[in-house]
C-alpha cells in the first residue's frame, strides 16, 4: 500500500513547489522526477559555518606568525645584547674609554756622554713644556701678563694662544725648571706642564764631529748620539687623563693610567777631554796657516785601541778669522794661544767624522804594506841594498821620486826613510803581486775598522781582478788604493804593538742610573806580522824622523817613529789628478822603543803640500802634550828642545845620506 503523499516527500522538499532538476520533464528517473537534494537558499546577510571556521584559522595563523616574528626579534636583540655586554664587552669598554681619555707621553731623560776622565760632554737637562686648556682659562689677558715674563714671550702672543679655544695649546717648550716652578706657584686653572728636556754640550763644539747631534724630537741624528741612540734614549713613560666628549681635560680628575719613564743609560768614552782640546787647537791652527780645506787628527793608545782624541775640522770659506787667531810658528800655534772653532769662525767642526768617512789616496804612508810583507817573507833585510835611479818607465808609464837625483845605492831602510818611490817599486817587484795584495788585507785595508761609527767607509782596494803591471809601482806608493785615516793608524799600531792589530774603540764603559760604570769588553786583536818584523819596521821608521822626510815630527825628550805621506787628489768622474791638490799626512808613535801612543794627522789641500812640512809639526805638538799628560817616561839619549833626533844613520849637514851624491830622493815629502 502506498504511503500518503505528504509522508512520501523527501526532506527539504517544499509542498506545492515542484523540484527543479534541470532536466526536461519525463526524462528523469522514477517517472521523470529528479531525486537530487534541492538547493537550500540562505537568507541574505548570513555566513556559512565553514567560512567562519576558515577565517578563524587564518587569524590564528597570522597570530602565530606575529608571535614567531616577535620571538625572532627578541632573540636577535638578546643575542646582540650578549655580544655587546659579554663577548665584546672588553672591546667596547676600551673604545668608550678612548673616547673619554687623552694619552700623554712622558719622555725619558736621555743618558749623558762622559769623557774618560769623568767630565760631561753631553747631557739632557730636564725642562717643562707649558700647556694651556684654554676652555678653563677664565681671564686670558690677566694670565697672559703674568706668564709672559716667565715664558720669555710677549703678553700679546700668550693672550692670543689662550684665546684659541682648542682645548690643548702649547704655550712654550723647554722652559727651565726654575721658571716652571714659579709658573706652578701661580696655580692658574687650565695651565699645566709636561716633562721635557733639552740636550746640552758643556764644552761647546768640542769633539762635535764625534759626539754628533740629536733631532728636535730628542733622538740621535749623527755621530755617537745616533750610534748609541737606543742605549741613550731610555724608555718613555705615559699617563692617561680623563676628558670630556668635547676634548677638554676634566679638571680635578685623577690620572687614569701612569707608566713611569726610565732614563737612558750613559756612555763613558775613551776620549780625553784636555787632549781632545789640544788636538783640535793644533789642527785648527795649521788649517789656518796652510790654507787647508779640512783636516783630521787621531791619537790612540796602541795597547788597547782606545781613541784618546779624534778631531775633524773644516775651514769656513768667507769667514774672517776672529781677533784671537794666533800667530804660527812652522805652521803650529804657539802654546797658550786659542783658535776659535765654531760655525761663525774661520774653522769649525767638520759636518762628518773625517777620521772614518774621508777616503783618499794615502801616498807614501801606504809603504808599510810592501816593506812589512817583504821583511816577513825574507825578500829584504833592513840593510839590503838597491840601485835606485830617480825615475823609471814601467809598462809604458813614467814614475819618479819627489825630487831629481842621480842613481845611487840605497839600503831598504834608506829607501823608506827618504820615501823613494822608485826604490819601493824595486822591492815590490821582488815581493810579487799575490804577497803584496795579501798584506793589504792583513793590515785591515779594504774593510771597516770595527769601530762601528756611523758613516764609516771601508775604502777602495785594487784587488787581483783590477791588477795591472803598473800597480807594482802605483799600489805600494799609495796611488790606486783609497783608504781612511783610521785604517792607516790601525796598521801602524800593529807595528807599535809588536805585530798585533787591535780594533779601535770609542766607548770604554756604560753608566747606569745609579752612576755605576760598567766596563765594555776589551778590543779584540789579531796577529798580522811576526814580532821581529814589527821590531825591524819600528827601527826603520825611527830613521824617517832621524834624517828622512819626518824630521819635523821630533818630540823633545822622546824617540819618535813614523812616516810621511804626500798624495795627489784624483779628479771626480774622470781619469787624472786635480792640479795642485794634495793630501799631506804624518803617522807615527812614541816612545819608539816602547810604544804607548800613536797618532795620525791628515790635511786636505795645504800649502806647502808635503806631509813632512805641515802634518808632522802638528803631530809633534799633539804627541808632546799627550806624552807629558800621561806621564810617559822620557827616553835616555832623546833630543832636547830644538835638537834633531839622531839614533842611527849618520847624515851630513845638508840632510844627505853619507856616501850618496845629490839631494835625498824623498826630500820634503
Amino acid at each position: 500500500m502506498d504511503a500518503p503523499a505528504a509522508a512520501r516527500r523527501r526532506p527539504g522538499t517544499e509542498v506545492g513547489h515542484p523540484r527543479r532538476t534541470g532536466r526536461r520533464p519525463g526524462h528523469g528517473f522514477d517517472g521523470g522526477r529528479d531525486r537530487r537534494r534541492p538547493q537550500t537558499r540562505r537568507p541574505p546577510g548570513r555566513h556559512q559555518p565553514g567560512s567562519v571556521r576558515s577565517r578563524q584559522d587564518l587569524f590564528g595563523r597570522r597570530l602565530r606568525f606575529v608571535r614567531l616574528a616577535l620571538a625572532v626579534v627578541v632573540l636577535v636583540f638578546v643575542g646582540r645584547l650578549i655580544d655587546v655586554q659579554v663577548v665584546e664587552s672588553g672591546h667596547y669598554r676600551q673604545a668608550a674609554g678612548e673616547e673619554l681619555t687623552q694619552p700623554v707621553t712622558i719622555p725619558a731623560l736621555r743618558g749623558a756622554i762622559y769623557a774618560r776622565n769623568g767630565e760631561v760632554m753631553a747631557l739632557s737637562v730636564p725642562t717643562k713644556t707649558v700647556v694651556a686648556d684654554d676652555f678653563q682659562v677664565a681671564h686670558p689677558v690677566t694670565e697672559a701678563r703674568a706668564l709672559a715674563p716667565l715664558l720669555g714671550m710677549a703678553a700679546s702672543s700668550v693672550a692670543a694662544l689662550l684665546h684659541e679655544h682648542s682645548g690643548y695649546v702649547i704655550l712654550a717648550k723647554n722652559v727651565p725648571m726654575s721658571k716652571a716652578n714659579r709658573i706652578a706657584t701661580l696655580a692658574f686653572p687650565g695651565i699645566t706642564m709636561v716633562d721635557s728636556s733639552i740636550r746640552e754640550y758643556p764644552d761647546g763644539s768640542l769633539a762635535g764631529a764625534v759626539l754628533g747631534a740629536v733631532h728636535a724630537t730628542g733622538s740621535g741624528a749623527a755621530g755617537l748620539e745616533y750610534e748609541y741612540n737606543k742605549l741613550l734614549a731610555g724608555q718613555a713613560g705615559s699617563e692617561t687623563l680623563l676628558e670630556s666628549p668635547g676634548g677638554v681635560v676634566l679638571p680635578g680628575t685623577p690620572v687614569a693610567e701612569h707608566k713611569v719613564a726610565h732614563p737612558g743609560t750613559g756612555v763613558e768614552l775613551t776620549l780625553d777631554e784636555p787632549l781632545q782640546y789640544t788636538t783640535e787647537q793644533a789642527l785648527a791652527a795649521e788649517i789656518l796657516a796652510s790654507g787647508a780645506v779640512s783636516g783630521t787628527a787621531i791619537v790612540m793608545d796602541v795597547r788597547n785601541g782606545d781613541i784618546l782624541s779624534m778631531a775633524s775640522l773644516a775651514a769656513n770659506p768667507g769667514k774672517a778669522a776672529a781677533a784671537s787667531v794666533p800667530t804660527v810658528s812652522k805652521g803650529v800655534a804657539r802654546p797658550g794661544t786659542v783658535v776659535p772653532i765654531g760655525p761663525t769662525d774661520a774653522v769649525s767642526q767638520a759636518p762628518s767624522n773625517l777620521a772614518v768617512s774621508m777616503v783618499f789616496e794615502p801616498g807614501s804612508v801606504f809603504k808599510i804594506v810592501p816593506f812589512s810583507a817583504a821583511l816577513g817573507d825574507g825578500v829584504i833585510k833592513p840593510s839590503s841594498t838597491f840601485t835606485v835611479p830617480d825615475q823609471i818607465v814601467f809598462d809604458g808609464a813614467l814614475f819618479h821620486d819627489a825630487t831629481p837625483h842621480p842613481t845611487m845605492q840605497m839600503t831598504a831602510t834608506q829607501i823608506l826613510a827618504q820615501s823613494s818611490n822608485v826604490g819601493t817599486s824595486e822591492i815590490t817587484q821582488e815581493l810579487g803581486e799575490q804577497r803584496l795584495l795579501a798584506q793589504v788585507g792583513k793590515l785591515g785595508f779594504g774593510r771597516l775598522s770595527g769601530l762601528g761609527f756611523p758613516g764609516e767607509e771601508a775604502g777602495i782596494i785594487a784587488g787581483a781582478t783590477q791588477w795591472s803591471p803598473t800597480n807594482y809601482v802605483s799600489l805600494p806608493i799609495g796611488q790606486v788604493d783609497a783608504v781612511t785615516p783610521i785604517q792607516i793608524l790601525d796598521a801602524y799600531n800593529s807595528v807599535a804593538n809588536g805585530g798585533l792589530l787591535v780594533r779601535p774603540r770609542l766607548v770604554r764603559a756604560t753608566v747606569n742610573g745609579q752612576g755605576d760604570a760598567i766596563a765594555t769588553k776589551p778590543s779584540p786583536s789579531q796577529r798580522v806580522m811576526p814580532g821581529w818584523v814589527a821590531t825591524e819596521m819600528r827601527k826603520m821608521y825611527e830613521q824617517v824622523v832621524d834624517n828622512g822626510t819626518g824630521m819635523n815630527a821630533v818630540v823633545p825628550g822622546y824617540i819618535v817613529a813614523g812616516k810621511t805621506g804626500t798624495a795627489q787628489i784624483p779628479m771626480t768622474g774622470q781619469a787624472g789628478y786635480i792640479p795642485g791638490a794634495f793630501m799631506a799626512t804624518f803617522v807615527g808613535f812614541a816612545p819608539a822603543r816602547n810604544p804607548v801612543l800613536s797618532a795620525i794627522v791628515v790635511l786636505n789641500r795645504p800649502t806647502p803640500i808635503y806631509g813632512g812640512s805641515v802634518a808632522a809639526p802638528v803631530f809633534a805638538q799633539v804627541m808632546s802634550y799627550a806624552l807629558h799628560h800621561y806621564d810617559i817616561p822620557t827616553t835616555p839619549g832623546a833630543p832636547g828642545p830644538g835638537q834633531p833626533q839622531v839614533t842611527g844613520v849618520t847624515v851630513s849637514g845638508q840632510g844627505q845620506i853619507t856616501g850618496a851624491t845629490g839631494p835625498p830622493p824623498g826630500s820634503g815629502k
